[in-house]
């Protein structure tokens, strides 16, 4: 194996669990898919979807993929090992249901309830979806480390870059719509089913187009996967209808290189007050 491959599974090994056998997993949470000290929410959600796999998988189910993620984000756990309990709900010729919580301490921190079947392999029969560049321009900035959310240690491994034409955040505009245009891709390997879970909540909060930055805390995520994802950029276009007191939603289309719809992920969060 050479050094590009190996670095190539980071993300499958951080998302990797291990089996005690008994319908739980253990998993350890690392500062590399953190924003700050909090464990990244769309790397969880993958994280969760893998349980369920693997609960499946030892059941006799070996080739089921996530097609819908529901998310439920109780306490933010803290770095380190985590276990998770599966309960399989349902096994049917076409869809299963698992029920997925992350513990940490003996408390439950993030609850899923994880769709699985067989992703489709042709293409869509219709779609509407955003009209971008398969790849970013060359004045698309990198997300980089440091956001005022806090420090974005993802950038290590993902390569996120953001359409400056919808960024205005990034120069100091505030009033711009809560809309945002990026591309991402792993800085290493390609994109698959899990890595598009975390790509759909890459971006940085919307609402920091309205002069709102800071932590915005995910209550409530629903990812949707609609295929497996092609080699190279994922576009992903990030907008919100409301942003109404503390709370904003967020809807993320993502579209892979191809032009295929892969993920489709909306979430409830808590706004940072304005001025923050």
């Amino acid at each position: 194996m050479s050094a590009a491959d190996d670095t190539a599974t980071a993300f499958d090994a951080a998302t990797s669990v291990r089996s005690l056998g008994d319908g739980t997993f253990t998993a350890t949470l690392r500062a590399e898919w953190a924003i700050g000290v909090h464990p990244h929410g769309g790397f969880l959600v993958a994280l969760l979807a893998k349980t369920a796999a693997a609960a499946l998988h030892e059941r006799g189910d070996a080739t089921v993929d996530p097609l819908a993620v529901s998310t439920e984000f109780l306490h933010a756990p803290a770095l380190g090992p985590v276990l998770l309990r599966a309960d399989v709900r349902k096994v049917g010729r076409r869809v299963s249901v698992v029920a997925v919580s992350l513990e940490q301490r003996g408390r439950a921190c993030v609850e899923a309830r994880v769709t699985v079947g067989r992703l489709p392999m042709r293409r869509s029969e219709w779609t509407d979806l955003p009209q971008m560049p398969a790849e970013p321009p060359s004045s698309a900035p990198q997300l980089g480390k440091d956001t005022p959310e806090g420090p974005f240690h993802l950038s290590a491994a993902c390569d996120v870059r953001l359409d400056p034409a919808t960024a205005g955040f990034l120069s100091g505009r505030t009033g711009d719509p809560p809309r945002l245009r990026m591309w991402a891709r792993p800085r290493t390997g390609q994109p698959d089913v899990y890595f598009s879970l975390l790509a759909g909540d890459l971006n940085p909060p919307v609402v920091a187009n309205l002069g709102r930055h800071g932590w915005a805390p995910t209550v409530q995520l629903t990812s949707l996967v609609r295929t497996r994802p092609a080699p190279g950029w994922l576009r992903i276009l990030v907008e919100s209808r409301s942003v109404h007191e503390p709370w904003f939603d967020s809807d993320a289309t993502v579209v892979d290189a191809q032009g295929r719809l892969v993920a489709q992920v909306r979430q409830l969060a808590l706004a940072p007050a304005p001025g923050g």
